[in-house]
This record gives structure tokens, C-alpha cells and sequence, in this order.
């Protein structure tokens, strides 16, 4: 109990962590007109772009803690927490109030986190999975991401594709995931000569580049309040799918399945809300050769 404990505890750090990151690099990048290359050479000089790289840094170190210690399905539904915490850090960041519907939001992720996690109490976590179970989930994965991509081809609307390229990135998020646990738990048990000899090490840094680069697609695509939706839900739904397949895993089901519905509503809700929220509060210029893919 007290391990489940500190795993939901390093994920609630990880979550704030990265919101904190977030707005960060957010606050640094709205002041600026340039893109691309110039973007970034702008940035590195700059000390609010700078702090929210270490919030990126400690977000990803305190995953891998919680990720050795508890389920996927614990962890990653966690994460959810961001968009709270990014929108609390975000509105006095940006000089922004955050509106009433934005406390609402707030709340009812936390409540229906809290209440889905409780029913569902994950548990029975593994670090390892037999190639065997490995080569199906990674298939069927990629197959997941690739097709979520082709749909969401030039010409169609801007909130389907931003949808669609946000599910293909929760997608790789909860790939990543599933691999960064393999990798902390050889490196916790083994030792990093075998961290660095598993082929999960260099697959969850793949998986987590191609996930960032359609995020990054997704939100350039479309209207955040139509992304944000896919990618939170999609993360949860296919991290618990990929813990109970690859690290037996198991959550409770019966009648408990009622109030798992009843959070997992909530929390819907709560991100369909913070989104239009955030939207308003967190406005980044757009470099000029992007503006006409832009909503």
C-alpha cells in the first residue's frame, strides 16, 4: 500500500511538474514573433524558457519513480492532472483571471480522478512483459497512430484532424509510458549497463519524439478544445489497455464499473471545460508561414 502510495504521489509530482514547464515555455515563447530555429535560439536565453525546461526534466524523472513503483493504469490517468495544474499556473503567469467555468473544470477532474481511481483501485503491476505480449501491443499501436494520421489528412476539418492527430499522440504517450516502465525497472533492478542494453531504452525515446511531433501537429491543426479531449482520455484509456496486457495489471469491474463511469464522465466534462479555458488564457503568436493551418 504505501508503494501504490508513493507511485500516485511521484505522478502528482510528474503532473504538476509539467504544467509547470509548460506554462512556463509558453510565457517565454508568447512574447516572441519568430518560429523554428530562431524560436529556440531566442529562448535559451531566456530565464522563464529555462525554468520550465527543468519542470520538463523533473516531470519526466518523477514518471520513471512512479512508474517503478505502481501500475500504468495508476499512473498515467494521474497525469491528468496537468491540464489543471497548467491552467492555475497559466492565468496569474499570464497576467490572466481564471474564469468560474475554469474552477469547475478543475474540480471535476479531480473529483472524477479521484472517484475512478478509487473504484478502479489498479494493481497487480509487473516491469516486464515477455516479447510475446511486446510485438502485438507495439503493432497494434503504430497501426493505431498511423491510421489516426491518414484520416486526418489535408482538407479535413480542423477540429477532426486536431482530434485525430491527438489521439495518435496519446497513443504514443501511453507507448512511452509502457516502455519507459520496462526501462526504469531494468535500471532499478539491474543497474544502468542494462538500462542502456535494453531495447525498451531506445524505444520509449522513439515512441516519445514521434508522440511530441504529432502533439505538436495536433495543436497546430485544430482548436485546442477539440485536441486536449483526445489526447487526456486517450492516454488513460489506452495506458490501462497496454498495463493490463502487457504487466497484468488488473482494475476492479462488477457494480464498481458504475462509479468508474460516473468519474470517467466527470473528468470528460472537466477537460472539455479546462480546455476552452486554457484556450483563452494561453495565446502564443503563430509564425506567419503557419497562420493560413491555424484556427
Amino acid at each position: 500500500m504505501v508503494v501504490i502510495e508513493l507511485a500516485a504521489a511521484f505522478a502528482v509530482a510528474g503532473a504538476a511538474s509539467n504544467a509547470v514547464g509548460t506554462a512556463f515555455q509558453r510565457k517565454a515563447a508568447s512574447v516572441s514573433s519568430r518560429g523554428g530555429v530562431r524560436l529556440l535560439a531566442e529562448l535559451v536565453h531566456r530565464p522563464f524558457w529555462m525554468i520550465g525546461m527543468a519542470g520538463v526534466v523533473c516531470a519526466a524523472l518523477f514518471q520513471s519513480l512512479a512508474l517503478v513503483n505502481g501500475p500504468l493504469a495508476l499512473v498515467q490517468p494521474l497525469f491528468i492532472l496537468e491540464l489543471p495544474f497548467a491552467l492555475l499556473v497559466a492565468a496569474p503567469l499570464m497576467h490572466r483571471r481564471l474564469p468560474r467555468s475554469g474552477w469547475w473544470g478543475v474540480g471535476c477532474c479531480v473529483a472524477g480522478l479521484a472517484v475512478l481511481l478509487v473504484a478502479a483501485a489498479p494493481h497487480g503491476a509487473t516491469d516486464q512483459a515477455p516479447l510475446d505480449r511486446w510485438i502485438p501491443a507495439v503493432c497494434v499501436c503504430a497501426g493505431v497512430m498511423a491510421a489516426a494520421v491518414l484520416l486526418a489528412g489535408r482538407g479535413r476539418p480542423p477540429a477532426r484532424r486536431a482530434a485525430l492527430l491527438a489521439t495518435a499522440s496519446a497513443t504514443g504517450n501511453a507507448l512511452t509510458a509502457a516502455l519507459l516502465k520496462s526501462a526504469s525497472g531494468t535500471f532499478s533492478d539491474e543497474g544502468f549497463t542494462a538500462f542502456l542494453r535494453s531495447w525498451q531504452t531506445y524505444g520509449f525515446a522513439l515512441a516519445g519524439v514521434c508522440a511530441v511531433l504529432l502533439l505538436e501537429n495536433a495543436l497546430q491543426a485544430g482548436p485546442l478544445a477539440a485536441a486536449q479531449p483526445a489526447l487526456t482520455i486517450g492516454d488513460a484509456v489506452v495506458s490501462l489497455a497496454l498495463g493490463i496486457t502487457l504487466f497484468d495489471e488488473r482494475i476492479r469491474t462488477g457494480w464498481w464499473l458504475v462509479p468508474e463511469a460516473c468519474g470517467a464522465l466527470l473528468i470528460i466534462g472537466g477537460v472539455l471545460v479546462l480546455s476552452r479555458a486554457v484556450q483563452r488564457i494561453v495565446v502564443l503568436p503563430v509564425p506567419a508561414e503557419q497562420r493560413q493551418h491555424a484556427v
